[in-house]
């Protein structure tokens, strides 16, 4: 997969997690992965469409997906994956992934996205894709991580 695919969703993680509060963001590893989203808790998938094709999905354990709903939400606590709180983490895959959009939009490419699908529970498998992806693990500060999936041409 072309470097120039996948360093727009990079980027924009850079730029939209400080906004929401985050002050230490970093990659922590590159897996290749089987066109196949292992769940053990939240998984947001979301569309790219126009000439740049495919998708993006950020997966998370539950109690990251908790920490970064709350912080969304201005600290409120959350303690169980809500409505609400759900509704905050499909933002956040749209924040992310308009973002990596307007950047390829930059590259001279001209680029959508769809509306984003939430997924919650224990031991699930969504499927991506036909070919193998890209996962990137994200750190945020010291206590959550999210794995962006990517699988685009």
């Amino acid at each position: 997969m072309d470097v120039k695919m996948i360093n727009p969703f990079i980027e924009a993680f850079y730029e939209v997690m400080p906004q929401l509060g985050f002050e230490q963001v970093r990659k922590s590893k590159v897996v290749v992965g089987n066109g196949y989203v292992e769940g053990h808790g939240v998984a947001m998938s979301i569309a790219v469409v126009g000439q740049v094709t495919g998708n993006a999905v950020y997966s998370l354990e539950e109690e990251d997906a908790r920490k970064i709903a709350s912080k969304m939400m201005m600290g409120m606590p959350v303690d169980t994956l809500d409505e609400m709180a759900q509704s905050a983490l499909s933002e956040l895959s749209n924040m992310l992934t308009a973002r990596a959009s307007i950047l390829f939009e930059k590259q001279g490419f001209q680029t959508n996205i769809s509306v984003p699908t939430i997924v919650c529970g224990e031991n699930f498998n969504m499927k991506i894709g036909t070919e193998r992806h890209l996962e990137i693990n994200m750190e945020l500060d010291e206590d959550a991580k999210i794995g962006i999936h990517i699988l685009v041409k």
